[in-house]
């Protein structure tokens, strides 16, 4: 049984953090390589320019301000400036070069990862809240895309940096860089005991930012109840408790990782410190007030580049948490895919036989067992029962959003596993009782159905419902913005549109899956025009509580206790007596 995951239970890794993960991450940098090889040359270029102020400054105060020679001493203040200057321009060059790398890299992650997501089976968003995947699409990218582009270039760069320091160190007095150095050892044993602690804390913080995400999207998407149950003071005092935690581990965690600059800036001061006195003490007077100087500047130059490592590793570990569970979510099993020899399935007539199937959505608990039938091309099937029988397996399992745990499933003598997904579905209607819209016009919608349809049988496929009535009454008709979930229609409406999206993808396989379930009475006379309209020349399968919309189908199918309890025309199932016919005189007690 899948994990329980819900906005208040924390998300569980399936495997541990290992460097794996940063290798495979570099697919997305190696396209970049020339760009980033680019970008360090010119930090380099730069760093060396930069350290050549130190030996200036020492020249000025030992030689050319003693000596009074003030040609020199502007020659070398020029020098200093044009360094500088030099310094600034190609950093900012290589920060605008490495701002459009980690923008490529951010498009590539989320690509893949998005057109993962689409090909996931629906037990997959079924375990989990939308928010928590979600943030991972958009905020856990964004988070792990500096450290790959702007975070592996620092790194280079600051360890050439700190080369190029130590030797710029060592030509200026030996004696004193072994002084520099020696707080290395010191910094390292810190990093050594805080990097456990601090990557725990970090995913406590993916954690916990993920549940909120979860939370506030379910809210988002459930304020009408919210409000019809006058829920918002509990809701509030929930995200008040999830807000907290995101607050707390943020803060601890932050703590933990701010250990690390804390230390280098102490070391460094002391070092600095140490640096003078071991200058002044036990080195005068072979070292002059230049030298100590200069070597003052390279000190703290060089604890800059281990500042700025140690909040790179500050970084990479806070991201870790972020990449595990990009990574966790690409690495998902796609359930539901194409066999590797997987064929075309080519255009079909629409018969479609069941051979002894068996299903359960959890194993040990089966919905459909060793279902048989057979419907030829072009007639239509009702499938009626008790909720939960499994009509709206059935229809799941003929359109594969799930694989039959035995038998199998054909059409026109084609195996559905082994043809490719979207050959089969895209010769099928289906239409679901949650009727989705998407934002975007009205025209748009229904195009949804078949992108290359004209605007004529847009027009056409929305007249067959009747759904053109209150679009002529809509401000701009097609062209009217319809908000994210169809906001501004009601049910009936919603229902006409997904209607005119089915008609206009012309599918020889129609399925109807309580799709007249939100539609008034007289919408409903409509409705069945259009249903009447897709029937013909289709295999059709149409699951509904209202017996009135399916007596006429030409077959009947009772579902109950794992597989088909009763089949035959209404007639038929009238007459036996049996299940339907107790369902259908009981409808008739309720009018």
């Amino acid at each position: 049984m899948p994990q329980r995951n819900t906005y208040d239970i924390d998300e569980r890794l399936e495997t541990p953090f290992n460097f794996k993960h940063l290798k495979r991450s570099l697919v997305y940098v190696k396209p970049r390589a020339h760009r980033m090889l680019l970008a360090l040359s010119l930090s380099c270029t730069a760093s060396i320019l930069s350290l050549t102020v130190p030996r200036i400054v020492e020249r000025v105060m030992d030689v050319t301000v003693p000596n009074k020679n003030y040609a020199e001493l502007f020659l070398l203040a020029a020098l200093a400036a044009g360094a500088i200057v030099t310094s600034i321009l190609l950093s900012k060059t290589r920060a605008y070069i490495m701002s459009k790398v980690g923008q490529d890299i951010i498009y590539d992650i989320r690509s893949d990862l998005f057109a993962h997501l689409q090909k996931l089976q629906f037990s997959y968003f079924d375990d989990r809240p939308h928010g928590k995947i979600l943030v991972r699409v958009v905020q856990y990218v964004n988070s792990v895309s500096n450290i790959l582009s702007n975070g592996l270039i620092d790194f280079i760069l600051e360890i050439f940096n700190l080369v190029f320091i130590v030797i710029f160190m060592m030509f200026t007095h030996m004696r004193l860089s072994l002084v520099v150095l020696a707080g290395l050892p010191v910094l390292f044993t810190i990093l050594f005991i805080i990097k456990p602690a601090q990557r725990r804390a970090w995913q406590q913080v993916s954690n916990k930012n993920s549940n909120l995400n979860a939370y506030v999207a379910e809210s988002i998407n459930g304020m009408r109840v919210t409000q019809i149950f006058a829920r918002e003071k509990v809701n509030s005092g929930i995200m008040d408790r999830l807000a907290r935690n995101s607050r707390i581990s943020l803060i601890k965690a932050s703590m933990i990782s701010n250990l690390i600059w804390v230390s280098v800036d102490n070391i460094s001061q002391i070092i600095t410190a140490s640096l003078y006195v071991v200058g002044v003490l036990f080195t005068a007077p072979t070292v002059s007030f230049g030298t100590l100087i200069a070597m003052s500047n390279y000190s703290w130059r060089f604890w800059m580049p281990i500042n700025r490592i140690a909040q790179i590793y500050n970084d990479f570990i806070n991201t870790i948490a972020y990449l595990e569970r990009i990574f966790e979510t690409m690495d998902e099993t796609v359930l539901i895919d194409d066999a590797p020899d997987a064929y075309e399935l080519p255009e079909i007539r629409g018969n479609v036989t069941f051979e002894n199937v068996t299903f359960g959505y959890e194993r040990g608990s089966e919905v459909l067992h060793d279902v048989s039938f057979d419907i030829p091309a072009g007639m239509s099937v009702a499938l009626v029962g008790p909720t939960g029988a499994g009509k709206t397996t059935i229809v799941n399992l003929l359109s594969r959003f799930y694989d039959v745990s035995g038998g199998r499933i054909l059409i026109d003598g084609h195996d559905i596993s082994k043809v490719k997904l979207a050959s089969l579905r895209g010769q099928m209607g289906i239409m679901l009782q949650d009727s989705f819209i998407f934002s975007g016009t009205v025209a748009d919608n229904i195009r949804y159905g078949r992108l290359d349809a004209t605007q004529e049988q847009i027009e056409a496929s929305a007249a067959v419902v009747h759904a053109d009535e209150f679009i002529s009454r809509m401000e701009a008709k097609y062209e009217t913005e319809i908000q994210e979930r169809g906001s501004r229609l009601s049910q009936g409406q919603k229902q006409l549109l997904s209607f005119a999206r089915t008609i206009i993808s012309d599918p020889k396989i129609l399925i109807l899956d309580e799709a007249t379930s939100s539609i008034d009475t007289k919408t409903e006379a409509y409705v069945q025009e259009g249903i009447n309209y897709l029937l013909k020349g289709r295999t059709s399968f149409i699951i509904a509580h209202r017996l009135s919309t399916i007596r006429h189908c030409d077959r009947i199918m009772y579902i109950k206790d794992h597989g088909i309890s009763e089949y035959g025309t209404h007639e038929e199932l009238i007459d036996k007596k049996g299940d339907y016919y107790e369902l259908y005189t009981s409808q008739l007690m309720e009018l």
